[in-house]
């Protein structure tokens, strides 16, 4: 059995949305028992991550970590099209992750207990995002 649904998202500015609550909800109205839930986000300046849930400084050094890493506005960047964190957001993307899977036990993601799926803006405007959520398995 496969169920597929899309979400729309609203971005802060360069920040983590937490995703668990959504996609778990997702994998609850497919019914599917065992399985895997695939997430994948239909853009290049935005990311997924399976991070830390608990403590919200782990997500803001990620963000300082990768602002050391790859700046905005670096000469050596070409494309800047749309601003100076037009190809450092691409870089970021290319850097971690547009999807995720994970095992669906008992009818829900079977995460760690201190993980969350997040969805991570590179850009440093608001955007929305389209993420699929497919999950497979058996009911």
């Amino acid at each position: 059995m496969i169920y597929q649904q899309t979400l729309s998202i609203q971005t802060a500015a360069r920040t983590t949305h937490n995703l668990t609550r959504e996609v778990q909800s997702i994998v609850a109205e497919s019914g599917i028992q065992t399985g895997t839930c695939h997430i994948f986000v239909q853009h290049t300046s935005a990311s997924l991550m399976l991070c830390e849930n608990a403590d919200p400084d782990v997500r803001l050094d990620l963000e300082t970590f990768m602002q050391h890493i790859v700046p905005d506005g670096d000469p050596m960047f070409r494309h800047q099209d749309e601003g100076p964190d037009d190809m450092s957001a691409h870089i970021r993307t290319v850097l971690t992750n547009p999807d995720l899977t994970v095992p669906v036990t008992a009818g829900q993601c079977a995460l760690g207990i201190w993980q969350g799926i997040y969805l991570w803006e590179h850009r440093t405007q608001r955007h929305q995002r389209r993420i699929i959520v497919t999950v497979q398995g058996e009911s």
